[in-house]
């Protein structure tokens, strides 16, 4: 019988360490659940027998393994060296199923592999970080907790244990780190298909090839979505479909993954992690019940936290409120929000009615009277330069009928020579005013114009007939016109708009007004 079968549960190995159950046999070397008596915890012990040819390299790696303090992986708490003659390494115990059980049953949904692939990447690149490497993972070596929360086992230690006389060739030698990221993007291949790319491994089937070239996830197992498959690729892919980026470190996988996961074209019943306050990273996935416990592992003695359901983020409380607020209410809440709207609208338009009464600055009782004319300004909107000797516009309101506003002089046609429609002048009168006519005192005849009024709340002086209402128009009239218009018409500014012109030269032709007076209420 071999030195490892005299070792039994109930051993004591360095006077602390009380064997418990004998959890795993694998490469030579055993892992046993054992009882710290000194400080009353649970560890893990693995074991490898002193006169093994890789007895020390097992101890070295493990004693590296320590400058790595990531929280992911589990802690070497002791290294002892030919206790009973096995060279002893004890770690932190930690009460979880290995990855490989799990895929054993099922794939994980998009969202949960990428998530636990990416807690194994930030991991690894926190080692790769310390010059340490991993160089043998796979899905046994990943510890998912009753919690959720990931653990990495065997960093630097595995790759001790490989079989005896197995030698790293020159390229596995210059490229630990690229192993280690070629196994992250086998982990996630395995996580969402359950089939690892290669050999088998860990009882996982082999993933399946085209012409020698790994098939993509999409390409075995439906549902899949894109994004991770692509990440997937860019790790895998030699090279990468589409001309993509290659992954080539850990740090930027984990942050692709990060942002990756979503499920394509399938309805997820299940909420995102994205959107979730609980900081159990697998809460969500499908309760997967193993065949059977591993051995030397005692059942669960709570319900885990995966098999409960999360509770409910901030938001969904806030809603959830909200709903029974209001629950049994609505008719009434509905109602209250129509009686507000006509209550807002009735008293809208009683300010509006008092508003506009009180703003009528005209009195009807007051007699008709000659109305100040404010100002006079030229008005030529269709000139280049939009002015007609605008410096004697002021000369048609000054009560002198020796002077006047002319116009330019015109060739060829009394129709200002056909260049415009027309030119004139714009009264300001100050303020909304009730005009009841005009009375416009010409040089030379015959003169047509036309007289405009803008609306009476306009505020700025008109600078084309845009908005302003033809009110009066007078053809072929002489030198003294006096037009009516229609009762009711409130205006601020009154234009009055020359359309042809009289004769002063053969073939010259020029208008002039020499004086105009408005009458109305105000």
């Amino acid at each position: 019988m071999s030195e490892r079968r005299l070792l039994a549960s109930g051993d004591v190995l360095a006077h602390r360490y009380e064997l418990q159950d004998l959890v795993n046999e694998k490469l030579g070397s055993t892992t046993w659940r054992a009882h710290d008596q000194v400080l009353n915890r649970n560890v893990g012990i693995e074991m490898l027998s002193s006169g093994d040819p890789r007895a020390e390299h097992f101890l070295q790696a493990a004693r590296e393994s320590t400058s790595v303090t990531d929280p992911r992986f589990l802690r070497v708490l002791d290294l002892i060296e030919d206790e009973q003659h096995h060279h002893l390494v004890v770690r932190e115990w930690a009460r979880a199923f290995p990855l490989d059980q799990l895929l054993a049953q099922s794939p994980l949904p998009n969202r949960r592999a990428a998530t636990v692939v990416a807690e194994v990447a930030e991991a690894l690149a926190a080692a790769h970080e310390h010059g340490v490497y991993h160089r043998r993972l796979t899905p046994h070596q990943v510890l998912l907790k009753q919690s959720g929360a990931v653990r990495v086992v065997g960093l630097g230690v595995t790759t001790a244990l490989s079989p005896v006389g197995r030698q790293d060739s020159l390229a596995d030698l210059q490229g630990y780190e690229q192993l280690d990221v070629q196994a992250i993007g086998k982990l996630l291949y395995a996580c969402l298909t359950a089939r690892w790319p290669g050999a088998q491994v860990d009882g996982l089937p082999a993933a399946p090839t085209e012409h020698g070239r790994l098939l993509r996830p999409r390409q075995v197992r439906a549902g899949v979505s894109r994004d991770v498959d692509t990440t997937c690729d860019r790790i895998l892919g030699t090279p990468p479909r589409n001309h993509a980026a290659p992954l080539r470190k850990a740090g930027d996988i984990a942050r692709t993954l990060r942002l990756s996961g979503e499920d394509d074209d399938l309805h997820d019943d299940q909420p995102s992690l994205a959107s979730m306050s609980s900081p159990d990273l697998l809460r969500l996935d499908p309760v997967i019940v193993p065949e059977g416990p591993p051995p030397g592992l005692e059942p669960p003695r709570r319900r885990p936290k995966a098999y409960q359901p999360a509770p409910p983020t901030t938001l969904e409380r806030g809603k959830e409120r909200a709903r029974r607020a209001a629950k049994g209410d609505r008719g009434l809440v509905l109602l209250g929000i129509v009686g507000t709207l006509f209550i807002a609208t009735v008293l809208a338009f009683l300010v509006g009615r008092s508003t506009t009464d009180s703003s009528d600055p005209i009195e009807r009782s007051s007699p008709l009277r000659v109305l100040p004319v404010q100002r006079a300004v030229d008005f030529d909107p269709l000139g280049e330069d939009e002015q007609e000797n605008a410096d004697q516009a002021r000369l048609a309101v000054d009560d002198d009928l020796s002077t006047g506003w002319r116009t330019s002089t015109y060739l060829g046609s009394p129709e200002l020579g056909g260049l415009k429609d027309g030119v004139g002048l714009v009264l300001d009168l100050g303020g909304q005013r009730e005009v009841e006519s005009l009375r416009v005192r010409l040089a030379g005849a015959p003169t047509s114009f036309q007289i405009y009024a803008s609306s009476g709340s306009a505020t700025t002086v008109p600078r084309s007939l845009r908005g302003l209402r033809q009110v009066a128009v007078l053809n072929d009239s002489g030198t003294d016109s006096t037009v009516s218009l229609d009762s009711g018409i409130l205006t601020r500014y009154v234009v009055v708009w020359l359309r042809s012109l009289p004769e002063v030269e053969p073939d010259s032709f020029r208008g002039e007004i020499l004086e105009v007076v408005i009458r109305g209420r105000s």
